[in-house]
C-alpha cells in the first residue's frame, strides 16, 4: 500500500500511477517484446523491499541493467537511459501500491544525479 503524507499529517492512500497513458504505452511494449518480464522485474522488486525500511528507487537496478532482469525497461524505451529510470520509477511506484506493508515517500536527496524517489514503510493506518 502506498500513502501520501498531505500536509496536515494525514495519509491519503495512492490508488493510480502516475502519468497513467505514458506507463501504459510503455507497458504493452514491455508484455509485447518480453512476456514475463514484468513479472520478474515486479518480484524482484517485492524481494528487495521485504525487510527494508527505507530505499530510493535510483538505487535499485544500479548503473548496469545489462543481463539484469531490468534490461528489458531500458530496451523498451528505446536505450534512452533518462526515460528507463523514469519507466522503472512507475513500475516501483506501481509495485508498492500493491505491496502488503504500508509506504510512504518523498524526495529527499538533493544530489542532482539522484532522479528517483524515496520510500519508507509507515504504520499501517488500516491496521490503527
Amino acid at each position: 500500500m502506498l500513502y501520501a503524507i498531505e500536509e496536515d499529517g494525514h495519509l491519503k492512500e495512492i490508488t493510480e500511477v502516475p502519468h497513467r497513458e505514458k506507463f501504459a504505452r510503455w507497458m504493452r511494449t514491455l508484455q509485447a517484446n518480453h512476456p514475463g518480464a514484468y513479472e520478474e522485474i515486479r518480484e524482484r522488486l517485492l524481494d528487495h523491499f521485504d525487510g527494508r525500511q527505507v530505499e530510493t528507487s535510483s538505487f535499485i537496478p544500479g548503473q548496469a541493467w545489462s543481463n539484469t532482469v531490468f534490461q528489458p525497461i531500458y530496451e523498451v524505451c528505446g536505450e534512452e537511459w533518462e526515460q528507463a529510470g523514469f519507466f522503472f520509477g512507475l513500475i516501483v511506484w506501481a509495485t508498492l501500491m500493491e505491496h502488503e506493508a504500508a509506504w510512504s515517500f518523498g524526495k529527499y536527496l538533493t544530489d542532482e544525479n539522484i532522479f528517483g524517489m524515496t520510500y519508507f514503510r509507515i504504520d499501517n493506518p488500516e491496521h490503527g
